[in-house]
């Protein structure tokens, strides 16, 4: 609940500077994990993992918007989605390298023994969950299928 907690006293940090650009981007996080907790039926917490894929989840989001607002000439629709994405980033965990990223997938694929795209699933899955939250899965994404082609 540590997650909830830095939100939490985030957005009243934002309420507090009068930051609408924070507290539109806090109070979108907020309402993503009180939905996913009630997804579950119980009012029980969400793990850390979960928090961070809600968190991911909400940056991916804002910054695909930010594109498709770019590939448009809408750069006043893409600053506020950019800035959002990066006042949710705050709270992820640092993001790794591809260098680093790509040590964990040879790892993998060693440890799987995978022989190409067929076990590209399987890779994906441990290097996924290995990472926890430290590389995007269009990153991871690219690297497997680099090392597995």
């Amino acid at each position: 609940m540590g997650l909830q907690q830095d939100i939490m006293s985030a957005l009243k940090e934002a309420m507090k500077a009068k930051d609408q650009t924070a507290l539109t981007a806090l109070r979108a996080v907020k309402s993503a994990i009180l939905i996913a907790q009630t997804e579950t039926g119980a009012k029980e917490d969400l793990s850390e993992d979960q928090e961070l894929k809600i968190l991911q989840k909400q940056v991916k989001q804002r910054r695909d918007s930010a594109a498709i607002f770019l590939e448009q000439d809408r750069e006043d629709l893409a600053s506020p989605e950019l800035a959002e994405a990066d006042i949710i980033a705050r709270f992820l965990p640092e993001a790794l390298s591809e260098e680093e990223i790509e040590k964990v997938v040879v790892a993998t694929i060693d440890q799987v023994g995978a022989e190409g795209m067929k076990d590209m699933g399987k890779v994906m899955g441990m290097v996924s969950k290995a990472l926890g939250g430290q590389a995007d899965g269009k990153t991871i994404s690219n690297i497997v299928k680099a090392k597995l082609a």
